[in-house]
């Protein structure tokens, strides 16, 4: 590619930094989750929500234990701050969440930010400002010391409001920008807001330290995270929140180890949604934790319902690969891995095993509220035996001896090859019942009867139609099923070899029907046939003859 010179460094890396934070390999607890689905998220939507969306997302967020929740902008539109009056005067506000309201340092947007949240129990004022290099010189063409005075400005504002204000206000400054922001010039101006004011530990402030746009790699934010953790004054009393973007493809890598160097909290949005590439992940995120063993106190445990209201109201589309929420992240088409998926289930059940550790799975897909049948074993012409098989098994009881488990396999996978499509379960069974089971084209019993004449001999009369003529033959066997095969070689003058026989109970009842599996070769190839009945013996016979009517 070409004009690659005129892309530059625009992050700065702090000095004085360790990295000790690379050391820790796994985030120990949650951090505090702040969903800014209702304003970031929101305002990135090419048809922004309705206020009965908002109060739909907004009871959903609240139902999957979300504490904080960005409810909107209230003073840059009437949408905005109707939605905040209305859930605080129909008293929708749960009374462990706290909503938050974002403000720019502007006298009449803070005015109306607070007349927006009269009546709240619990909320906090999201105070920011531009600190970037480009936004100083690009945009508000100001020197730094303009830039504190804005921030000053609205925070000594923001406190003398809240001192006539009702309820609990906690008090957010994020310096925008930040990743563009010189670190010793971001450390300043936190700084001189929290002189303004005098955190305790009664009464917090947070610092949010957005990515607003991604510049670095991930550790390089971390780094950043790591110096404003060592430089804010009263650090003790100050909550480090992070509010990553996704420009770079990083904002989970950018949360996690921001996490690791020091943060506190997290604003980010369900599914990622959010301006550009969006924000992070929450969904992820959290769920990255799950699998490591921490309870993220976020319940994703039926996820398919909240990508449904997701889907819905933002009238966006979960993509089908996103980690954990997407239609085909549990689903094997590989032949390989689904016989490794198959025996990696089977091998908990066996061992009584209460950890997960199936091959290919990083998480059980059950905790998230997917179904093993239906989301993990998916069947098109690259799936195997061990896939197919499972999908037999587990949905229709049916246990294929190995070597027919693989013939049926290849006979599926030609037939999604040629039609060029998926199998659901359902057509993969029909396929296996039309082309296996009790065959009757050619060749069929139509009456059997047998007698004993020895301790190990049976003489049997058997009743055989072949090619639409019926004809009756009498013979001797070691067994029902081998006089029917004699009586089979008699009038069809076929040469092949009885191979193998297994059978089992489709049911667990004395009334269940049961499954015979015959194979027969002939001229080095191999020919099954099932059989289902509720009689043993007559499952046994059907399978033969579909066997042979295979063959033929």
């Amino acid at each position: 590619m070409k004009n690659n010179q005129k892309y530059v460094k625009q992050y700065f890396e702090p000095q004085g930094v360790t990295m000790d934070w690379v050391k820790k390999s796994a985030i120990e607890k949650p951090p505090i989750w702040c969903s800014v689905d209702l304003r970031d998220g929101n305002q990135a939507l090419i048809i922004p929500m309705s206020l009965e969306e908002k109060l739909e997302f907004f009871k959903l967020l609240c139902k999957l234990g979300f504490k904080e929740i960005e409810v909107g902008f209230p003073a840059a539109s009437e949408t905005e701050y109707e939605f905040c009056r209305t859930i605080i005067e129909q008293n929708l506000i749960p009374d462990d969440v706290t909503i938050q309201v974002l403000t720019q340092s502007r006298e009449h947007i803070i005015a109306k930010t607070f007349e927006a949240i009269k009546g709240a129990k619990h909320a906090i004022v999201h105070l920011y400002n531009s600190t970037s290099v480009a936004q100083r010189e690009q945009v508000f063409k100001r020197e730094k010391q303009e830039i504190i005075d804005i921030a000053v400005f609205g925070a000594k504002l923001c406190k003398q409001y809240r001192e006539k204000a009702e309820g609990k206000i906690t008090f957010e400054y994020s310096p925008e920008s930040f990743t563009g922001t010189e670190p010793e010039f971001a450390a300043e101006i936190c700084n001189a807001v929290l002189d303004i004011w005098q955190p305790t530990t009664e009464d917090k402030a947070i610092i949010n330290l957005p990515v607003t746009v991604s510049h670095s790699m991930p550790h390089v934010y971390a780094n950043q995270v790591e110096y404003m953790c060592k430089n804010l004054k009263n650090r003790e009393n100050v909550i480090i929140s992070l509010h990553p973007h996704n420009d770079r493809g990083c904002a989970v890598a950018d949360s996690e180890m921001g996490l690791l160097a020091g943060g506190d909290r997290i604003e980010g949005t369900l599914f990622g949604n959010g301006e550009r590439t969006g924000n992070v992940d929450i969904v992820t995120l959290a769920l990255n934790m799950y699998s490591q063993g921490v309870d993220p106190q976020l319940d994703f445990s039926d996820l398919p319902s909240v990508t449904a209201v997701y889907e819905r109201v933002t009238r966006m589309k979960v993509s089908d690969r996103q980690p954990y929420s997407g239609a085909l992240v549990f689903a094997a088409f590989s032949g390989s891995h689904q016989d490794a998926i198959a025996k990696g289930m089977k091998y908990r059940v066996e061992k009584n095993v209460n950890t997960w550790t199936v091959p290919y799975l990083p998480l059980d897909p059950a905790d998230v509220g997917r179904v093993y049948e239906a989301d993990v074993i998916r069947i098109n012409s690259q799936s195997g035996k061990g896939g197919i098989g499972y999908i037999l098994e587990t949905q229709f009881k049916l246990v294929l001896p190995p070597k027919m488990r693989e013939q049926f396999g290849y006979h599926v996978k030609s037939i999604s090859d040629h039609a060029h499509k998926e199998l659901a379960p359902k057509e993969v069974y029909d396929i296996f019942i039309r082309d296996f089971v009790n065959l009757t084209e050619k060749l069929n019993v139509l009456e059997a009867g047998y007698s004993e004449i020895a301790p190990d001999k049976i003489k049997g009369k058997i009743v055989i139609e072949y090619n639409g003529a019926a004809t009756t033959v009498e013979v001797e066997g070691n067994g029902r099923l081998d006089c029917v095969n004699t009586a089979i070689h008699k009038v069809t003058g076929k040469n092949y070899t009885l191979e193998n026989y297994v059978e089992h109970a489709l049911e667990e009842k004395s009334t269940s029907q049961a499954a015979s599996y015959v194979c027969i070769s002939s001229e080095g190839k191999n020919f099954w046939g099932v059989g289902i009945h509720s009689d043993i013996m007559t499952s046994s016979v059907k399978a033969l003859v579909a066997a042979v009517n295979r063959m033929l």
